[in-house]
């Protein structure tokens, strides 16, 4: 079966969304507030008409002429209204009523003679209605006040108000439209300024250069500066896959030469010495290469920026040394070197990764059994410093190196004059790179009896307790 494929996110709907339906909201709430407010006006108006009215009737009763009496005329302008009725009764406390209509309800408490006009709302055959009634007294009968009510349906009320909300609804349309038209324009138009930007990147093909320019747009330049980083990682990653090529390629021509040489020098001679001595040639070379190459890789990883993402737990390298030491002890006896350790009783823990670390102290222990010579001492020692740091020492009374030297040895593929050993000078750049993910320090020094050591100074880690005793036991041979 079958699935629709996901529809894609689009800037511009979420843009257009965002203001769309804000203004629609709004357009609700304006017509709300239109109709209240346009019907306010129109019950005001009507209000008004309706005290006017009542007072027009409360002086036609008044009037000596007429006799207390309403002519058909006036009975028909009172009760003429084309779209409802209009109703109006005139009582009198000594007789009754008078004129209009019996059945007109009237207000709990009438106002006093004299008194302004009382607006109140009632119905009368379950119609709602607006009234207005006052007292007032005719010259005539002086002794008898009359209560006049004029009262109306809210039908031309409710029509006043829809004409004003249709007539500001046009005109409001009208504005929303050009508004929506004007924000329909911005957006596109707007956006069009990352077409500069998506134009760069279409042209380019293999450039990893950073993006960013003075045409990007503020809001987008948290993007661009991740993008920039991105392609920054990857040209050190690149860089570094071409310095691998490049020093496989300069490590490994020099044995694999040889081993030609070797195969075709056993091929042309046959006899069983020549190819005797032609074998152990080759091994020799083959376990060159294959030291060189495991040294490119490993200095591969220490350089890689994706170590830094290898996460770092706490390690007791008061066990961690010296198992490595002890895993060294078997190649150390076949060269001919006294390999031994020393270090605190009490645990001395880091922050680190265990296999890096592994491998920064093996290369520190090659170093030291391939260049002090036979009968060398090379020791492993763990120290506590008073700030709660750790200091791993690799020393040797070999031959060590000229002072002026020591600042190089961490440089690739440095080896000091004079050295008849074979190496790839790798290892102590090893270490520096290890060292460096670590936020260690590494430093050279000529040892006690004129060797090479090699102090790591790893920092303090963060407070986890007490701190461990510096104690230390007297070297193992």
């Amino acid at each position: 079966m079958s699935h629709a494929p996901a529809r894609r996110p689009s800037l511009r709907r979420r843009l257009l969304g965002f203001l769309l339906i804000p203004v629609a909201i709004l357009l609700v709430l304006d017509i709300l507030l239109t109709y209240g407010v346009a019907l306010s006006y129109s019950n005001h108006v009507h209000d008004r008409d309706l005290g006017n009215d009542a007072l027009t009737l409360a002086k036609m009763m008044g009037n000596e002429q007429l006799g207390g009496e309403l002519t058909p005329q006036a009975r028909f302008l009172l009760q003429y209204d084309p779209n409802g009725d209009s109703y109006f009764s005139v009582i009198s406390r000594k007789h009754g009523l008078l004129a209009g209509n019996g059945h007109l309800p009237l207000p709990a408490r009438t106002p006093a003679v004299g008194a302004s006009p009382q607006l109140f709302d009632t119905r009368m055959d379950n119609r709602p209605l607006r009234a207005v009634t006052l007292s007032t007294a005719s010259d005539s009968r002086p002794d008898d006040p009359l209560i006049i009510t004029v009262a109306e349906t809210l039908h031309d009320r409710h029509a006043q108000a829809r004409s004003i909300l249709l007539l500001a609804i046009l005109t409001q349309a009208l504005l929303i439209v050009c508004v929506l038209s004007l924000v329909w324009f911005g957006v596109n138009h707007g956006l069009r300024v990352l077409d500069p930007l998506t134009r760069r990147l279409a042209r380019r093909n293999h450039e990893l250069t950073p993006i960013g320019g003075p045409d990007v747009p503020q809001e987008i330049l948290p993007l661009t500066r991740t993008i920039d980083a991105l392609f920054a990682r990857l040209r050190g990653m690149l860089a570094l896959h071409d310095r691998f090529i490049a020093d496989a390629a300069h490590q490994l021509r020099t044995p694999l030469t040889g081993l030609g040489l070797h195969v075709e020098r056993a091929l042309a001679d046959p006899d069983p010495a020549n190819v005797h001595d032609a074998l152990t040639h080759i091994r020799r070379l083959n376990q060159r290469a294959a030291r060189t190459t495991a040294q490119l890789l490993a200095l591969t990883r220490a350089q890689a920026p994706s170590t830094d993402t290898i996460e770092h737990v706490p390690l007791e390298l008061t066990r961690l040394i010296p198992e490595a030491v002890m895993q060294r002890v078997h190649e150390a006896l076949a060269a001919g070197i006294d390999l031994g350790y020393q270090g605190p009783e009490q645990a001395l823990s880091i922050a680190g990764h265990a296999a890096s670390l592994h491998d920064l102290l093996d290369n520190l222990i090659d170093n030291s059994i391939r260049y002090a010579g036979r009968g060398s001492t090379v020791t492993v020692s763990l120290q506590a410093r008073p700030d709660g740091g750790a200091n791993l020492v690799v020393e040797d009374n070999g031959p060590g190196v000229p002072p002026e030297l020591l600042p190089r040895l961490s440089e690739r593929f440095f080896r000091a004059p004079g050295t008849s050993e074979e190496g790839s000078g790798l290892g102590l750049a090893i270490v520096q790179r290890i060292a460096e993910r670590h936020h260690a320090e590494v430093i050279y020094q000529l040892g006690e009896e004129h060797g090479l050591c090699v102090e790591v100074r790893f920092p303090t880690p963060r407070p986890r307790g007490g701190a461990a005793a510096s104690h230390e036991t007297p070297p193992a041979r």
